[in-house]
């Protein structure tokens, strides 16, 4: 499974836009030096600077340490399952910016888009193993309300192999994700204008939130 990227060649940080969130994105020409290191962190590696970057380089510290987190806790898993954890949790939570951010990773990496569209729908009825259905079942659970886990969600996942560290690793991931996802809808920061070039189909599966921002 694979195929072409998702979505399209990147665009360049364009500075001020404030249509993106509630508040400012930061200017690149009066950044300091520590909230240029913040942006710089996204914009080696994808060669753009994401909304969500331009928004929360205004606080570099607390960025960072959630960037470091979140390695922490994606390395420590199998990146595919880390995904579609992450897809389960951003769907409870609506959160269209990570939707489509790991649905990327997952169309890019693991699914075809027809593949893709069918978990995000519906993961019970996408084909999957029934320890990715389990996986999402839990991290969607953790998302929607934590206090509703028992531990029959538990002992599915050890019946079908997890061992404990691999069920706090799910639990972790979503998590990660209801801080992420409810810091950047708590802001008003909507997804890249890039996303728009996703094939409308799988497009309409994963903007379950706030709209795509206008280019």
């Amino acid at each position: 499974m694979g195929g072409a990227r998702l979505i399209g060649a990147p665009l360049a940080f364009s500075g001020h836009n404030p249509g993106i969130s509630y508040v400012d994105p930061i200017r690149e020409e009066d950044a300091t030096a520590a909230e240029t290191e913040a942006i710089e962190v996204d914009r080696g590696p994808l060669g753009y600077v994401p909304n969500f970057t331009s928004v929360l380089a205004r606080r570099p510290a607390a960025y960072l340490a959630w960037k470091q987190l979140m390695g922490t806790i994606r390395d420590g898993m199998d990146l595919r399952r880390f995904e579609l954890a992450t897809l389960a949790a951003a769907k409870e939570l609506r959160s269209t910016y990570c939707m489509l951010a790991h649905g990327a990773v997952l169309r890019d990496r693991f699914y075809e888009q027809d593949e893709l569209r069918a978990i995000a729908v519906d993961h019970h009825a996408a084909g999957l193993d029934a320890t990715d259905v389990a996986v999402m079942d839990l991290a969607g659970k953790v998302a929607d309300d934590a206090t509703a886990v028992t531990q029959e969600d538990i002992d599915r996942l050890r019946e079908l192999g997890l061992s404990d560290e691999e069920v706090i690793d799910v639990v972790l991931a979503a998590a990660l994700r209801s801080f992420f996802s409810k810091t950047l809808d708590g802001l008003g920061v909507q997804a890249d204008a890039r996303y728009a070039e996703v094939d409308a189909g799988l497009r309409d599966a994963l903007v379950v939130g706030r709209p795509i921002a206008d280019a």
